[in-house]
C-alpha cells in the first residue's frame, strides 16, 4: 500500500468523525473554533485574554492540546473557565477522535462556546478537520512576514488571522502589511486581527467579532 493512500484513508476516517463531532455541536448549538499556531505565538494568552473578555456574555469551554504537560489547561481554568487537557504523547495534532473523546467532559448544552488550542505546529493541524465551525490561526510578529509562503495551507484553511505581539514591531524585522497581503492572496475571504495579549491593543475587536459568530449560530440551533 503506498504512502498517499494511507494518509488519504486517514484523513477519510478523520473527516467521518469529524462530521459526527460537527452534528453533535450543532444539536447542542454550541460555536467551536480550532486555534492553531506555531509553539509560543500566544495561543493560551490569547484565550486568557478572550476569556476574561467575554466573562458573563458566553459560556465557554477550552479543550488544550499538547504532546506533553496540563500547563495551559492550568492557566485557563484559573480564569474560571472548564478545560479539558488532551496529551497527544507526540502526536503533532489534534483529530476528529481525540476531540470526541474529550467532549464527553463537557454539558455541551450548557456552552456557547468552545475553544480547541490545537497542538503548536503550522504543518498538521490544518490537514484535520475537528468538526469545528472554523479554524483560526495566531501568528506572532517574532515569527516573520514569511510565513504565508512557507505554510500556505494553514492560511488557506483559516476564517480569522490573529496577528500577535505587535507592541514587538519597533524591535523585530517584520511588515504586517506584508503577511496580510501574502495571506490574503491565498485567502482573500480571511479575517484578519491585529492585537497585542500584552498591551491589550485590538482585543475588543476580536472577541466582539467572535461573539458575533457565536450569536449566528445559536438561533439557528433553537430554531
Amino acid at each position: 500500500m503506498s504512502t498517499v493512500k494511507v494518509i488519504t484513508n486517514i484523513l477519510e476516517a478523520n473527516d467521518r468523525i469529524a462530521r459526527q463531532n460537527a452534528q453533535l455541536f450543532g444539536t447542542a448549538g454550541v460555536y467551536v473554533v480550532n486555534l492553531m499556531s506555531s509553539p509560543g505565538a500566544g495561543k493560551t494568552s490569547l484565550l486568557e485574554r478572550t476569556v476574561d473578555a467575554l466573562h458573563g456574555k458566553l459560556r465557554m469551554g477550552v479543550i488544550e492540546g499538547d504532546i506533553q504537560s496540563s500547563v495551559d489547561a492550568e492557566r485557563i481554568g484559573r480564569h474560571g473557565v472548564k478545560a479539558v487537557q488532551i496529551n497527544t504523547g507526540g502526536a503533532c495534532h489534534l483529530d476528529g477522535n481525540l476531540i470526541r473523546d474529550a467532549v464527553e467532559d463537557f454539558a455541551l448544552s450548557e456552552l456557547d462556546l468552545l475553544v480547541v488550542e490545537n497542538v503548536g505546529n503550522l504543518v498538521c493541524p490544518a490537514e484535520f478537520k475537528l468538526g469545528e465551525d472554523i479554524k483560526a490561526m495566531i501568528l506572532s510578529v517574532t515569527e516573520g512576514d514569511d510565513k504565508p509562503l512557507k505554510y500556505p495551507l494553514m492560511f488557506q484553511e483559516s476564517s480569522a488571522l490573529v496577528i500577535n505581539k505587535i507592541d514587538l514591531l519597533p524591535y523585530v524585522n517584520c511588515s504586517v502589511e506584508r503577511i496580510e497581503e501574502r495571506a490574503l492572496a491565498i485567502n482573500p475571504a480571511l479575517r484578519i486581527f491585529r492585537v497585542s495579549c500584552t498591551t491589550g491593543e485590538g482585543l475588543a475587536t476580536w472577541t466582539a467579532w467572535l461573539a458575533d459568530q457565536v450569536a449566528g449560530k445559536r438561533p439557528r440551533a433553537r430554531a
